[in-house]
C-alpha cells in the first residue's frame, strides 16, 4: 500500500501577511486543491494524510466537497516544525502501508508522472527525491557580503518534493534525528544521517513552490498550461 503525505502545516510568511498560500487561488483552484488533485489521480497512492495547521479542518473538507474528491484521507495537526509534522503525518497512516510519498502542499505543478517515478525508485532504493541539476553558478558566502569560493555545479541538485521512502526507513531516520537533538529542512536529510541511500528523480517539467508573490504568475502560467485537469 502506498501513502501519500501532503504537508501543509507552515505559515507561509514569506507570501506576506494575511495571505494563506495553500488556500490562495490560483489558475481557478486553491494551491492545496491543484496538489491533492494530483496524488487524488495518482494510480500508485490508495491514501492521502493531510498535514495542517489547528483550525484548518473545515476548510480542508470544503475543498475535498468543493473539487468532488473521494480518495481516502484523514487529517492530522502539525507540530512546530516540519520534521514533527511529518512525524504526525507518518503516525496516522494506515498500518499496510509500506510506501510513503511526502509532498509540499505548496507545490502544485508536480506530476503523475514524477510521482509514479519517485514512488517506483522508493521502492527500489528505500529512499527517493525529485531533483533538478543545478544550472546556476553557485557561491558560497559566510556573511552575505563577500564571496568566498565557487561550488562545483556539476555535482549540486536542487531538491524538491515528493520525496518517497519505505515506511520503516523514513520512520527510523527521523527518529534517529529526534534522539540526536537535530533539526532538518527535508525528510532525505535524516536519511543521510543514517547512511541511507537516497536516489534522485529527475523531475518531469518545472516543478515550483508557492513561496513568494512574485512566485504566483508563473505558478499560474504553468497551472493554466495543464487546462484538461481544470
Amino acid at each position: 500500500m502506498v501513502s501519500a503525505l501532503i504537508v501543509a502545516a507552515g505559515k507561509g510568511t514569506r507570501m506576506g501577511q494575511n495571505i494563506d498560500k495553500i488556500f490562495l487561488e490560483i489558475a481557478g483552484r486553491p494551491v492545496l486543491a491543484h496538489t491533492w488533485h494530483q496524488f487524488e489521480q495518482a494510480d500508485d497512492v490508495e491514501e492521502i494524510i493531510l498535514v495542517i495547521r489547528e483550525g484548518m479542518e473545515d476548510k480542508v473538507r470544503e475543498v475535498a466537497n468543493r473539487f468532488a474528491f473521494t480518495k481516502t484521507f484523514i487529517t492530522v495537526q502539525g507540530g512546530k516544525e516540519r520534521q514533527d509534522s511529518v512525524c504526525n503525518g507518518l503516525a496516522a497512516l494506515n498500518p499496510a502501508s509500506e510506501v510513503v510519498a511526502i509532498q509540499d502542499a505548496a507545490r502544485p505543478c508536480t506530476s503523475q508522472a514524477l510521482i509514479a517515478a519517485t514512488i517506483a525508485a522508493a521502492r527500489k532504493v528505500g529512499a527517493a527525491v525529485a531533483a533538478q541539476p543545478v544550472t546556476d553558478t553557485i557561491k558560497e558566502s559566510r556573511d552575505g557580503e563577500l564571496i568566498e569560493r565557487t561550488l562545483d555545479r556539476s555535482r549540486l541538485w536542487a531538491v524538491q518534493t515528493p520525496q518517497a521512502f519505505r515506511v520503516e526507513i523514513i520512520r527510523h531516520a527521523l527518529a534517529e534525528v529526534g534522539k540526536r537533538g537535530l533539526l532538518v529542512t527535508d525528510d532525505t536529510a535524516a536519511c543521510e544521517l543514517i547512511r541511507q541511500p537516497v536516489q534522485l528523480v529527475v523531475g518531469f517539467g518545472p516543478n515550483p513552490k508557492v513561496t513568494r508573490p512574485e512566485d504566483v504568475p508563473y505558478i499560474e502560467t504553468l497551472l493554466r498550461g495543464l487546462d484538461s485537469r481544470l
